[in-house]
């Protein structure tokens, strides 16, 4: 089985290869690979203890990140390693200050495992969420190096827990410790004979406690929104953008509305505009220190600014649960924001909690959308209750950090 994983990785990274001609991913991913082997000896990584941390992309690293900075808190003679998988992650925290070295993963070959791995050297591993590179696991086991995955989530469809998926229930047993989201993961672990597991919870948690302790204020913002009760969209796509513009239509109170769309790109700026109105609309790399007040949507065409953002809403819209799956609830929920967003939740344990507990809204219909927002708009009563319900949830959440350090 190992070898047909391997086969398939192969095949994987020719596929990325042949992608990087037309698609800039791709090439990101391919540039990073590019003589990684020669830069590392340079970054004197390998010496002394390590301690090497992988995420798959931006959102596994904001998990990582609560867990890799108290780390280096309690044990500052450890150098950090930091690695990513996806060019989502690495482009964006290419420079993040806490690590020694920042890099893409090699892909998980035999080869590229050992030479990685002898060259990092690492003391401890640590991998966030789902990210199972068998071939590095089983590297890191040879050389008993202490491994933990921490925030996982395990499914009864997942291929450990398939009739085929024996060969991969074992290489769990790589890991020095897993450390799990929910009771499901665990029972379903341990239902299996995998027993170096326990119950931790999600660090995303402890870091959007942190995000809303130090949000970044933004004065021109402000002023836009001029005292007015403010609709925030994140992680935005075309339907959910299209269902936003009904509920802008049809509600007839006062509203501003903070959009921040998932691609941030020439041709999707221009769809938004073109939806809501140019005339209407405002992107915010063109608000050159004016307050643009007359405005009606502000469209936020930059990066690093959403989870800040959250702390201007009196409802957040979050996208993405139209598509692929639902984005990042968790940024609002912490200031106390009330969320809406579309069918495709059930991934994610945080959207399935806030809606049972009454803190969130799922919708296919707009019009029933429009009028779970007039309810939080018009109605003082009910969104405070809903804004409460979001703050004890993040609060009875926290500590996850904690547990996996303590553990260690």
């Amino acid at each position: 089985m190992r070898l047909l994983y391997t086969i398939g990785i192969r095949f994987y990274t020719l596929g990325v290869r042949v992608a990087s001609l037309w698609n800039p991913k791709a090439r990101q991913m391919c540039q990073g690979w590019q003589r990684l082997f020669e830069k590392i000896p340079d970054q004197r990584i390998g010496e002394g203890k390590t301690a090497w941390f992988h995420a798959s992309s931006l959102g596994e690293f904001e998990q990582a990140r609560p867990v890799l900075e108290q780390f280096k808190r309690e044990h500052p003679d450890y150098r950090i390693c930091l690695t990513f998988f996806s060019p989502s992650g690495y482009e964006v925290r290419r420079n993040y200050a806490e690590a020694d070295i920042i890099c893409y993963l090699p892909m998980d070959t035999p080869r590229n495992a050992r030479e990685f791995v002898r060259l990092i050297n690492p003391t401890i591993a640590f991998f966030v969420k789902y990210d199972f590179w068998f071939n590095y696991l089983s590297e890191l086991k040879k050389r008993q190096v202490p491994t933990y995955i921490f925030s996982a989530i395990f499914r009864p469809g997942q291929y450990f827990f398939r009739w085929y998926g024996g060969w991969f229930r074992r290489q769990l047993n790589c890991y020095t410790h897993l450390f799990v989201q929910n009771e499901e993961s665990l029972n379903l672990l341990r239902k299996y004979g995998i027993n170096h597991c326990s119950l931790a919870g999600d660090t995303r948690f402890d870091r959007v406690a942190d995000i809303a302790k130090t949000a970044k204020r933004f004065p021109e913002i402000e002023s836009f929104i001029d005292g007015k009760p403010v609709l925030m969209a994140g992680s935005s796509w075309v339907p959910d953008e299209n269902y936003l513009k009904y509920c802008v239509e049809h509600y007839k109170g006062d509203l501003k509305v903070v959009l921040a769309p998932h691609v941030i790109s020439e041709d999707h700026l221009e769809i938004i505009e073109a939806l809501f109105g140019k005339e209407n609309c405002v992107r915010y790399t063109r608000m050159q220190g004016e307050s643009h007040k007359d405005k009606k949507v502000l469209i936020v065409d930059t990066i690093g600014m959403l989870s800040s953002l959250y702390q201007y809403a009196r409802v957040a819209y979050i996208g993405g649960a139209f598509g692929h799956g639902l984005h990042n609830t968790l940024e609002a929920l912490t200031f106390g924001k009330p969320v809406c967003f579309g069918p495709k939740y059930t991934k994610f344990q945080e959207a399935k909690d806030i809606l049972e507990q009454g803190g969130g809204y799922t919708y296919t219909d707009p019009e029933l959308l429009l009028q779970q927002l007039r309810l939080w708009f018009d109605d003082e009563e009910a969104y405070d209750k809903a804004s409460q319900v979001c703050l004890d949830y993040v609060k009875a959440n926290l500590g996850s950090t904690q547990k996996i350090l303590g553990r260690l």
